[in-house]
């Protein structure tokens, strides 16, 4: 249930891909997130702070708003979406508050990583 607090915030983040399988494999091992099958249609997403949803009921549309995560480590984290086949389209650079990276999961997304330091 939602409370006062949860007025204009973010609350759940859903992606329309390809195959939630290859979505699942892709975040699980970039960053470490758990998930909830709901059917073979739509799968729910859990980063230990923000939940949301893997959907094969609509057409995968990259681009769109920009969603950025928070890594302690960004090279760690880089590193991690490459490793899991993620593609660096926006190096490192900085940024007035720190630093961060873009990259496009494989089904075209581009989200970005950032951190203080």
């Amino acid at each position: 249930m939602a409370t006062p607090t949860d007025n204009r915030r973010i609350d759940y983040v859903e992606f329309n891909v390809n195959n939630i399988e290859a979505s699942k494999a892709f975040y699980g091992k970039a960053f470490g997130w758990s998930f909830t099958d709901y059917g073979s249609e739509y799968c729910e997403f859990d980063d230990g702070r923000l939940k949301g949803g893997f959907t094969t009921l609509g057409t995968p549309r990259p681009g769109g708003a920009l969603i950025i995560l928070y890594a302690d480590d960004l090279e760690a984290a880089l590193s991690s979406v490459e490793s899991a086949g993620g593609t660096i389209v926006k190096p490192i650079t900085g940024f007035p508050g720190g630093r961060r990276f873009h990259f496009s999961d494989p089904d075209g997304y581009e989200l970005a990583v950032w951190t203080k330091n």
